[in-house]
This record gives C-alpha cells, sequence and structure tokens, in this order.
C-alpha cells in the first residue's frame, strides 16, 4: 500500500464530545499529499466541535455533510475519537479511532465484531504504540488535569452546599458551553472554588494521586498545584508504592479526594472498598476514577458500577452509619471539557504516525495495531469473525 487514502474525519457523535482532530494536522496530512474530507461540525451546541469549519478548509480539507462517514467511497479511512453509537451495520472502511473493546468490557464482542463482519480493520488510538510499548500520543494529561479540577470543584461545593445538592453541570460554570474556552480560565476558577472550601473547612484539601508518574497522574498533580495545594497537601503513589503491599489502602481514606489514574491490565485486589469507606476516621468524600473501568471485571474500585456525565458530574455513594458525603467522578471524556488544548496536544503527537498511513501495512506503529486487532478478532464468537456476504 503506497497510495494516498482518503482520510474522513466524522462529527463525533457523542454528547458533550468538543474535541477533534486539529485544523494544523489536517493541514499538514493535505501538505504531504492526503486528501482530507471533514464533516461539517453539528450546530447542536452539546456535540460541537471545538474547531469551527472554516479551519479546516482554510488547511485545505474538503467539507462533507454530517454523517456522511458510513457512505464513503470503499479505502476511504475513517478517522474519529470516541466509539461509534451502538448499532449493528458491519463496517466496511478501516477506522481509527478509541473503541473501548480489548478488555472484556460490557458488550465488547458486538463492538469488535462490526469490523470482521465489514472486512475491515480497527486501529485502536489506545493501543497505538512504539517499539518499546510506549503510546505513541494519549489525552492522559489533560484527563488527569480536568478530572483534578472537577474533583476539588466537588470538595468545595460540598462544604458550600447543602450535601443532599449534588454538583450541577458543567454548563453551570462554563456560560451554558458545558466546557472551558481554556486552561487559564479553569485553573482561575478552581483557585476561586478551593478558596470558598478553605474558608469553611480551615484548610486546604488534601488530594491523593495513584498512578502519579503517568501522564494521567502528571496532569493532575499540575492542577492540584496550581490550584494552591503543596507538597504537603498532595500523596502521589506509582509502583514503587504499592509494590510491597495491597489495597485496600488507609491512606485513600485518610485523604480528602483520591484520584484513580492508573491503567488497569491484570486483575488487581481493591484500592478502596466499603470495609474501608466504613472506618469512623474516614476523610475521604471525593473520588474521580479517571481511569473510569467501571465495566470491567477487575474494576479496583468496586464502590460504584455507572459511569458519571457533565451533566451529571458525580454519583453519590451511600456508607452506612456516616453522615459524611462521598461522591464519585466517573466520566469517561474528561478532557472535552478543555477539548482546543487536549485535541491540539493529542494531534500533534500522533502527527508523525498518520503521515505513515498510505503505509500501514508495513509501517510498524499500524501494523502492530493491526496485529492486535486481529489477536482479538480470534476471540470473538465464530460467527462474527468472518465477512459478511
Amino acid at each position: 500500500m503506497s497510495s494516498y487514502p482518503v482520510l474522513h474525519l466524522r462529527q463525533e457523535q457523542r454528547p458533550y464530545e468538543h474535541r477533534a482532530f486539529s485544523p494544523d494536522v489536517v493541514g499538514k496530512l493535505v501538505a504531504a499529499g492526503y486528501p482530507v474530507h471533514v464533516e461539517r461540525s453539528s450546530t447542536d451546541p452539546s456535540y460541537e466541535r471545538i474547531f469551527k469549519d472554516q479551519e479546516y478548509s482554510d488547511a485545505g480539507a474538503k467539507l462533507v455533510d454530517t454523517h456522511t462517514w458510513t457512505d464513503a467511497d470503499k479505502g476511504t479511512l475513517i478517522l474519529g475519537l470516541k466509539e461509534l453509537p451502538e448499532e449493528d451495520f458491519p463496517l466496511k472502511n478501516d477506522h481509527i479511532q478509541f473503541s473501548h473493546c480489548y478488555k472484556d468490557q460490557g458488550g465488547w464482542e458486538k463492538v469488535l465484531g462490526r469490523f470482521p463482519r465489514g472486512g475491515s480493520t480497527l486501529y485502536d488510538l489506545e493501543f497505538l504504540v512504539d517499539e518499546q510499548g510506549r503510546r505513541v500520543s494519549a489525552f492522559g494529561y489533560h484527563a488527569g488535569f480536568a478530572g483534578a479540577a472537577l474533583a476539588l470543584k466537588v470538595w468545595a461545593w460540598q462544604l458550600t452546599h447543602p450535601a443532599s445538592e449534588p454538583l450541577p453541570s458543567v454548563e453551570n460554570f462554563t456560560s451554558g458551553r458545558g466546557y472551558y474556552l481554556n486552561e487559564e480560565e479553569l485553573v482561575q476558577q478552581i483557585r476561586e472554588d478551593v478558596a470558598a472550601g478553605e474558608k469553611v473547612a480551615g484548610r486546604k484539601p488534601h488530594a491523593m494521586i495513584l498512578g502519579a508518574l503517568g501522564r494521567c497522574g502528571r496532569g493532575a498533580a499540575d492542577m492540584f498545584k496550581r490550584a494552591g495545594l503543596t507538597d504537603e497537601n498532595l500523596t502521589k503513589w506509582d509502583l514503587n508504592e504499592t509494590k510491597d503491599k495491597q489495597g485496600p489502602y488507609k491512606e485513600i481514606v485518610d485523604s480528602d479526594i483520591f484520584l484513580n489514574a492508573i491503567y488497569l491490565s491484570d486483575p488487581i485486589p481493591p484500592f478502596v472498598n466499603q470495609e474501608t469507606l466504613s472506618s469512623p476516621d474516614r476523610k475521604l468524600t471525593v473520588v474521580c476514577d479517571v481511569s473510569c473501568d467501571t465495566s470491567n471485571p477487575h474494576n479496583p474500585i468496586p464502590i460504584y458500577n455507572t459511569l458519571t456525565t457533565f451533566t451529571k458530574p458525580t454519583l453519590p455513594v451511600k456508607v452506612p452509619s456516616s453522615e459524611l458525603p462521598l461522591s464519585v467522578i466517573a466520566i469517561d471524556h474528561l478532557p472535552s471539557m478543555m477539548p482546543r488544548e487536549a485535541s491540539d496536544a493529542f494531534s500533534q503527537g500522533l502527527l508523525e504516525s498518520l503521515l505513515t498511513l498510505k503505509d500501514r501495512d508495513s509501517a510498524p506503529v499500524w501494523k502492530r495495531a493491526e496485529d492486535l486487532f486481529k489477536k482479538h478478532v480470534s476471540r470473538l464468537p465464530p460467527g462474527l469473525q468472518k465477512k459478511e456476504v
């Protein structure tokens, strides 16, 4: 394969998903010889892309109607970020996207089976890795950054509002947009939240990060620091701190905020459970599970089983014999809360690999992704492994 395939950037179909491959990267793909079609952004504010259509047109892309990727010519490569809606028709063209179907998530067979049934390949963005097995590009930093911001906002909200009043939609804090225009807008608002909470509590919160050395953990630590927390207010754990002991960890319930930033690959004991939450000394009132392994049978935070959203950011957890509130944040697209910076960083990180798409049968990063796809297809029931006639 050495010809330049048409790249078709689809409109995202999940509410409050405003991210996309950036116009700057699209322009560089066009300059390299790739024809790029970009679906016009939805006019519905809940789905509106952070980048304007004109930005893509100015970059040399051809604008096409929204949701026309299903009728794209054979051989077109479909670009997207989040997984497709749960439908049943086979997928005839190759897709680049996050699909969340390689770790036995609920319904993974149906999600993955659509590709072999249509004779196509999935290049899962979560598993594009280099020779050392490291992610080529990821949203982890901005996921951790946004997750820490929301955790601080919830901590302050609990102190300044009645216990029965949950944090409202993110729209309430962003002039109805549902996202922040930039990083500075978010940081300034969270600093004000922390100050309001500190006025009631008489202290800043103590936060604990598990998975602190990864992209996500570093983003969370940066947000906590920029919001005014010092090293004394922050516990950062990674492999070294957990290699000689297993959860549940008392240190979690001794913190006001717990942020989970690990990448779950193998079964592990839970980090926190109802028994540890029942400690009379519990300080923990906010859990932000950035990893969101809700449907994974080995979820290390088995105190909830439902994802939260930007419209309903928290889920209350009942702890018997305790008046202290406990809220879980489990939003699986946190970087969309600051979509421009998150999209720019992710797209730039992926650019070098995207430029080799014309040779993806042999380019190492794409070949590894295809081999992994075939490995997981082999796990499907036989009826889902073959192309439908």
